[in-house]
């Protein structure tokens, strides 16, 4: 199983660090446009290997594609991280133009690739990569509601002072501060509802501080979140390399699922081998429905951005 991570920055680091160490991949190639840098990372990353008891092989390239030959899953990071004050909207011009040229570059080397998108604003560039290559869209995945729904289920551990283990909940729609749609109504510690815990004021609370929780870290750290992000992407990665058919909140391409067309939005699939084998369609009520149409219109003004004519 051959992983090709593209940026080799905080997120792409962390993504081929978890992924290491849970030795399912047996190379995973850092590739990045600054001089030596992925090269440098990967160094790094390899002489942890005996430390951490993990075989798989990390190489890094300089804007060298060829390097991704044959690569069965391939991450694209690369771009601008946000800032604090900015949206992740305002990096829509020139990430765009990265991420076509990427996905173009690592298609030609390895044309039966999955690939999964993180550069923001994620949800845009995931469609954009649909429509400027010829991949099915099984293959072609956004990786936001993974993240945010651990940093939904983070929120509700933190209010339960429970583990985060013994919590499920799920976050779809779009990955943005005003598009996200956290379930509370879902959310459960070990299958009771969080409800039979906690007041109506304070899971509000959580669903609020959920909808930020990146600009929140962005913020508090001067730049975009690491460690989460490539915890989550990982997560994604090794659903589809060991064939587990787990369910995550990804951004797919829909085609008349929840009632939404031509765009790609947050919404529960099941990973395995194929990339994504089903988009599971939850019963949501009807608050829910409006929150996630309202998600799609702020997803579809963002996608009307792209010029897909270049």
């Amino acid at each position: 199983m051959k992983v090709t991570i593209v940026g080799a920055g905080a997120v792409g680091a962390s993504c081929a660090e978890y992924i290491a160490i849970k030795n399912f991949a047996s190379e995973v190639v850092l590739v990045d446009i600054k001089e030596d840098y992925a090269e440098g990372k990967a160094m790094d990353l390899m002489q942890t290997a005996s430390l951490l008891g993990f075989d798989t092989k990390i190489t890094g390239a300089t804007n060298d594609y060829s390097k991704t030959a044959g690569s069965d899953i391939a991450v694209i990071t690369s771009g601008i991280p946000r800032k604090p004050g900015m949206t992740r909207e305002e990096l829509i011009g020139i990430n765009a133009d990265i991420v076509k040229s990427v996905a173009s570059s690592l298609i030609e080397q390895s044309p039966d690739v999955t690939i999964i998108v993180v550069s923001n604003p994620m949800d845009t560039m995931t469609y954009l990569v649909h429509k400027t290559t010829n991949l099915p869209k099984n293959r072609i995945i956004g990786m936001g509601g993974a993240l945010d729904s651990a940093r939904f289920k983070y929120r509700i551990s933190e209010a339960l002072d429970c583990p985060a283990s013994d919590v499920e909940g799920m976050v779809i729609g779009g990955h943005s501060d005003t598009g996200m749609v956290p379930l509370t109504r879902l959310a459960t510690r070990n299958s009771v509802p969080v409800s039979a815990f906690l007041s109506e004021e304070r899971i509000n609370q959580i669903s609020e501080d959920t909808k930020v929780g990146g600009a929140t870290l962005t913020k508090m750290l001067g730049t975009s979140a690491w460690y989460a992000p490539g915890a989550a992407v990982s997560s994604l990665v090794q659903a589809i390399a060991n064939d587990q058919k787990k369910m995550f909140p990804c951004s797919a391409l829909l085609e008349g699922e929840y009632g939404l067309n031509d765009l790609c939005i947050g919404v529960p699939v099941i990973l395995g081998k194929n990339g994504i084998e089903e988009i599971v369609e939850l019963e949501l009520d009807e608050a829910e429905k409006a929150k996630l149409k309202e998600s799609s219109e702020g997803v579809s003004k963002t996608n009307g951005l792209l010029d897909l004519k270049k």
